[in-house]
């Protein structure tokens, strides 16, 4: 059907990270720090009619320069789950950081329409988003790619909601980012599925109500952590960088670092 969608999580880079680097204060916890790995993604929806693509990683460049392993660049990464960057009809961003639209040249020669909230594209382009606790988290270059896609009508610039296709919905949550969007996917029986992208780094954030580290609006993170419970009852949420999604979607991968969340 054109309004249901298998769903992939495509693990492209990781690292090593700590529990005390990845949760807000977590001083405040009282718990010894623990060693965490923080595995990055993108995703693919797609079915006969269509091939969404939600974000699309950090450049070889950005991720070298912050320490991060790359495992695939996008377009091998993409192919990894059998698309091409010509076979993808739409390119959703949940946010503007490094590591979710890095990949965005490997669209540059496609028919591809790049969409993302208003909100989200006006305080990255704007002058808040270069004060230096906000643009550690982005890529000059990258931001400009952004405008040039807007300059050339190629980016779609939305409100809180938009239904992206049939089937798909985008939203805004905030938090995160002051545009943060979490994406909803129609799929077959299971239930829809919720890519929560940056809304949601690790399912320890929405089980134990742990804010992550880096936040524009702790109180907008807080609601959107309400929001995607109300969401999920009777859906499945697919944390943005949890080692847990390949647990919890059915490990291991296949093939390797693609995760089938939910076949058509």
């Amino acid at each position: 059907m054109s309004d249901q969608y298998e769903v992939l999580a495509v693990r492209y880079g990781t690292r090593k990270a700590g529990a005390a680097e990845v949760f807000l204060n977590y001083h405040a916890y009282h718990e010894p720090d623990r060693p965490l790995r923080m595995d990055y993604f993108f995703w693919v929806a797609r079915n006969p009619a269509r091939s969404v693509v939600i974000d699309t990683g950090f450049s070889p460049a950005a991720g070298a320069a912050r320490g991060r392993t790359m495992l695939m660049d996008t377009v091998p990464a993409l192919q990894s789950a059998g698309l091409t960057p010509d076979a993808v009809t739409h390119v959703v961003l949940t946010h503007a950081h490094y590591d979710h639209i890095g990949g965005l040249p490997a669209f540059a020669g496609t028919g591809a329409e790049v969409i993302m909230t208003r909100n989200e594209y006006d305080f990255w382009t704007g002058p808040m988003g270069r004060r230096g606790q906000f643009a550690h988290t982005t890529e000059a270059g990258e931001l400009d790619h952004l405008r040039k896609l807007r300059a050339a009508g190629r980016l779609t610039l939305t409100g809180q909601t938009r239904t992206v296709a049939p089937g798909i919905e985008l939203i805004q949550v905030g938090g995160h980012t002051p545009g943060q969007a979490i994406v909803t996917v129609a799929t077959p029986p299971g239930g829809p599925v919720i890519l929560a992208s940056d809304a949601v780094h690790y399912y320890e954030e929405l089980e134990r109500d742990r804010p992550f580290s880096i936040v524009a609006d702790l109180a907008d993170m807080y609601a959107a952590y309400d929001q995607i419970r109300e969401l999920a009852a009777g859906a499945r949420v697919v944390a943005g960088h949890d080692p847990l999604v390949a647990d919890r979607f059915g490990a291991p991968a296949d093939p390797p670092n693609v995760i089938t969340i939910s076949r058509d």
